[in-house]
Formats: C-alpha cells, sequence, structure tokens
C-alpha cells in the first residue's frame, strides 16, 4: 500500500500541474549522520533507482508532512537524491537545537559525509523555506566546492534583524515560533492543528503581559532556552548576535542562488535585501516575489515553488538543459498579474502626497494645526495584517485601525486613473512627542469605491533619548496597482502590539519593565509632512 506520504506527493503533482513522475524511489529512514564533535543526526533518504542529482534539505520542523512531499518526494520521485535531516537537538538527533548557531558546522559536515556515500552524483543543491532558508546561509558562508545551487524560500540570514531590526522586539513572531518548536515533538499533527487557535491566544496574552521575560518563560516552560536571551539584547550590533547572522553566503556569491518571497511574508525586507547583494556582487541570482503570507509558501504558493525550483536546480544539479528565465519575476497586487523584470525594483518616478489635516494632497496646503493623538501602553494600539508569522497576516480590511481614537488617518481624493507603485514607499513626518520613548507606525491603505479599507505597506521604528525632531520612514516593499476610483490612505500610531512589543514610554528593557507611560505624539502639516511613492515609469 503506498506510504501517506506517496499519495500526498502523487496528489500535489496533479494539483501543481507537473509533469508526471520520472522515477522510482525508496526511502531509508533514520540514516546516522555524524558530526565533528560525536553528535548523530538523524536524516531520512529518498533514493531514486537511478540519479540525475544530490539535495541536501536541513529542517528543525520533522521529517514528516508536509516537508516529505514537498521536498523530498517530489524530487525523489524526478531523479533526486535527497537527504531530509533533522538538525541538531529535534526530532531524534542528537545534541540541544539552538537556533542559527549549529547550522554552519553541522552543514559542513553532513556535506562531507554525503561525498562518501556510494549513491553520491559528485554534486549537490539545498531547498527549503524559512528556518531551512536559513540552515542553506549558513552552509554557504563557507561553501564547499560541490555545491551547485540553492533554492531559499522566504529565508532567513539574519535573526538580529528579524527579532530587533526596529529597535523593537518582534514578540507575536518569535514568542509564537519559540512556543511551537518548543512544543512540536509533543502532539500528533492533527492534535497540534486543533491546538493552534489556543497557541495564538497564549502567545498574545503573555505578550500584553507585564514583564515581557517572566511571561514568556511562563508561556514556554522549560522550553526555548533562548528566549531570554533574544529578548534581553536589543542592539543588533551587540556581539551576542554573531552566531546568528550569516551574511558570509551573501559576501562569497559563487553558488547560484533562487530567492522566492511574499509581499506579506514576515522576511521580505531579508529576502530582497539578499537579492540585491548578491546581485551587486556579480552572483547569478534570481527573485521570484508572490501575493503571499509566511504560511501560504506550502499551501497557495507549493505549485509555483515547486516548479521553478525543478528548473532551477535541473539545469545546475539535475541533468536538464538550462532555460532562460528574467532575473526576477514580481507579482502585482490589485492588478492580480505577474511582471517579469530585467531587476527589483524597475526604474520610477517620485509621486507625493501631502500630509494634511485629514487628507492627502498632490499640493501642499496652507499653515494649519498640527494633528496629535496619544499612544497608552495600557491599551496598545492592536496589530491587523500586514507581515506576520501568523494566520492573521496579510492584505485585511483596517477600517477599524483607521477609526480608533490612537490612530490618525489621511485619505487622498478617488484617483483618476491608476497608479502602480513598485518599491519602497516613504513617509517623512514633522513629529514631536512629548515623550522620548516613543514609536512610529505608518501604514499605507487602499481605500475602495465602497470604502473599504485594505492595507498595502507598513513602517515602523522605535525612538528613545533625543531623537526627537523630523521622522523618515521607509514602508515596506510592493508592487501593488491603485485602481482608479480607490483612494490612497496614510494611518500613522504609537504601535503595533503584538507585532511589536509596545513601548512601554519609560525607557525600561523591554524584557524587565513593569512601568508605563503615555506620550502624545503630534504631526507638522503645511507641506512639512509627506508620503512619497515610487511610480513604475
Amino acid at each position: 500500500m503506498p506510504s501517506p506520504s506517496r499519495i500526498a506527493h502523487r496528489a500535489l503533482s496533479r494539483i501543481c500541474g507537473l509533469p508526471a513522475p520520472t522515477h522510482r524511489y525508496r526511502v531509508h529512514r533514520g540514516v546516522v549522520v555524524p558530526m565533528r564533535d560525536g553528535v548523530e543526526l538523524l536524516a531520512d533518504h529518498y533514493a531514486p533507482e537511478r540519479a540525475v542529482g544530490t539535495l541536501l534539505v536541513r529542517s528543525p520542523y520533522g521529517r514528516g508532512f508536509p516537508f516529505a512531499p514537498l521536498y523530498a518526494a517530489a524530487y525523489a520521485a524526478r531523479g533526486y537524491h535527497v537527504i531530509l535531516q533533522s538538525v541538531r537537538g529535534t526530532f531524534g538527533s542528537g545534541g540541544d537545537f539552538d537556533p542559527a548557531v549549529n547550522e554552519a558546522a553541522d552543514g559542513l559536515d553532513t556535506a562531507a559525509w554525503l561525498r562518501e556515500q556510494p549513491w553520491y552524483t559528485r554534486s549537490f543543491g539545498t531547498i527549503g523555506l524559512s528556518y531551512l532558508g536559513q540552515t542553506q546561509f549558513a552552509l554557504m558562508q563557507d561553501p564547499p566546492p560541490d555545491l551547485a545551487a540553492a533554492v531559499i524560500v522566504v529565508g532567513v540570514h539574519d535573526f538580529a534583524e528579524a527579532t530587533w531590526g526596529t529597535g523593537a522586539f518582534t514578540v507575536n513572531d518569535f514568542l509564537g515560533w519559540s512556543a511551537a518548536i518548543s512544543r512540536q515533538e509533543d502532539n500528533e499533527p492533527l492534535s497540534a492543528l486543533l491546538r493552534a487557535p489556543r497557541n495564538r491566544a497564549e502567545v498574545r496574552r503573555a505578550a500584553g503581559a507585564l514583564p515581557l521575560g517572566a511571561a514568556g518563560r511562563a508561556l514556554l516552560g522549560d522550553g526555548a532556552p533562548w528566549w531570554e536571551r533574544w529578548a534581553g539584547h536589543p542592539d543588533v550590533e551587540d556581539p551576542f548576535w554573531r552566531p546568528y547572522r550569516h551574511y558570509g553566503g551573501l559576501e562569497h556569491p559563487r553558488v547560484p542562488v533562487l530567492l522566492i518571497g511574499g509581499w506579506s511574508d514576515l522576511f521580505l525586507d531579508q529576502t530582497v535585501a539578499q537579492y540585491r547583494m548578491l546581485r551587486d556582487r556579480g552572483a547569478e541570482v534570481a527573485l521570484t516575489v508572490g501575493p503571499w503570507t509566511h504560511g501560504q509558501m506550502m499551501t497557495r504558493a507549493a505549485a509555483l515553488v515547486l516548479r521553478e525550483s525543478l528548473d532551477w536546480l535541473g539545469s545546475r544539479v539535475g541533468d536538464r538543459p538550462a532555460r532562460p528565465r528574467p532575473r526576477t519575476r514580481i507579482f502585482v497586487t490589485g492588478a492580480q498579474r505577474w511582471s517579469e523584470l530585467p531587476d527589483w525594483p524597475p526604474a520610477a518616478d517620485t509621486h507625493t502626497l501631502y500630509i494634511e489635516p485629514g487628507r492627502l494632497d498632490a499640493q501642499p496646503g496652507g499653515p494649519a494645526a498640527p494633528s496629535s493623538f496619544t499612544f497608552d501602553p495600557r491599551r496598545p494600539t492592536p496589530t491587523l495584517g500586514g507581515r506576520l508569522l501568523s494566520p492573521d497576516a496579510g492584505r485585511r480590511r483596517d477600517d477599524a485601525l483607521a477609526a480608533r481614537p490612537d490612530v490618525l488617518s489621511f485619505t487622498g481624493p478617488a484617483l483618476t486613473d491608476d497608479l502602480e507603485v513598485h518599491g519602497n514607499p516613504v513617509v517623512g513626518l514633522a513629529h514631536t512627542c512629548d515623550n522620548p520613548n516613543f514609536d512610529v507606525f505608518v501604514r499605507v491603505s487602499e481605500v475602495d469605491r465602497r470604502g473599504r479599507s485594505r492595507n498595502v505597506s507598513d513602517g515602523f521604528r522605535r525612538f528613545t533619548g533625543d531623537d526627537d525632531g523630523p521622522v523618515r520612514l521607509r514602508l515596506d516593499e510592493i508592487a501593488h496597482r491603485f485602481a482608479a476610483g480607490s483612494r490612497i490612505r496614510l494611518l500613522i500610531a504609537g504601535g503595533s502590539h503584538p507585532r511589536f512589543v509596545r513601548n512601554l514610554g519609560t525607557g525600561e528593557p523591554p524584557a524587565d519593565g513593569t512601568g508605563l507611560r503615555a506620550s502624545t505624539q503630534a504631526i507638522g502639516h503645511g507641506g512639512a509632512s509627506r508620503l512619497l511613492l515610487p511610480v513604475r515609469r
């Protein structure tokens, strides 16, 4: 009887519109791979009857569904030996799991083990999403000479930037991820799926409790020993973060890399930065960005990811002739179409909208009193949609956010023509605050003809000490068409909780602070504050 993994793979092939499988394969489970320090890691070996290449997949999430059909069976059925390995300290592999810290050495040791196997095909590729992308960047810091290609999907290379890059801890994402990792081997997949809503509620409660460090530990129990260390090191340049940052894989561009991201993925900024660094160093690199959240990469995006990955690996690791593709393939939201471009972002002209009382204008207004709002950390402005590691991520109705008293809303007139924006919107604010410790959250939304508002691009930064004065924020990169008849809306607030840990307003360390102090922010008008949109030429 076919295994659940094989049944899932056959169904996936039909759904994805892939060519029929070409190879039969066997699965050897629990293969032992020794590390230099004596620790043994476990892997499953998907072995085709005749091979065209070898792939290495290193994961902390186990070797079953959905990774087995997506990253092992699909490729073994097309002629690849696939080693699906559990990283140190997970799912039977020895040692302790410390995110990112051991992946470079363990990846190199696994590559050395590959070369000793009688079935090895003289070179190998790597593939995987999220943390599986991080293991690839770690390996590429000192790339083995036989590493022939990589496919990195919504991958992270810098945990410091991902957690503290805005100056505020991304508590929803990384407390939630830590909780999921600490519990992932406790339950059957169905039980874990049924428990997921409860887990999200527990994370939200812990993120709202004080002090944050203790609240997180109460949620995590004995799991995720890195929690206090991560929450307690807000400076991304602190030497503490060096083992968590893998820029070497971007600074030695020998390996051809396909990068795939999503406009609503929490690692979008890292995916685009990876592309630019590799491009600027002359690497063979391609970028695809679609209309997806992080969680949709194994659902809505799975078909496209699999097709593009097979094409990329086939000519670099396998036995297929090279097929040309554009350097960047970008989905334009709003227009609902794919655009193939020689580079990202394309050339653009700046479209300026001035932030005047309650509105966005093409021309600066006359003298006007500042607009102001008060952020109260006792009732922090909530997160609604955006780039989250959560089912709540993505483009969402945000009318309720615009209506809050702690949010300023500025809406432009109905557009007479379509307006296509490619790149980073930028907001410049004439800004004052009565508290030296404050956050600024800005959002560009689109209001349709029926008055329904949905988020398009966000920006956030934490300020401390003597930062009072003009504020300039780069928002999330987008490729979006604002439709004729719709209106552009700008929202300004003092936080977005629990995506970012709330600003206590006291200057206390976020992990230990318990005091709360409100802040009132004011935005100047009369041409002093503006929204800059890069409009594609």
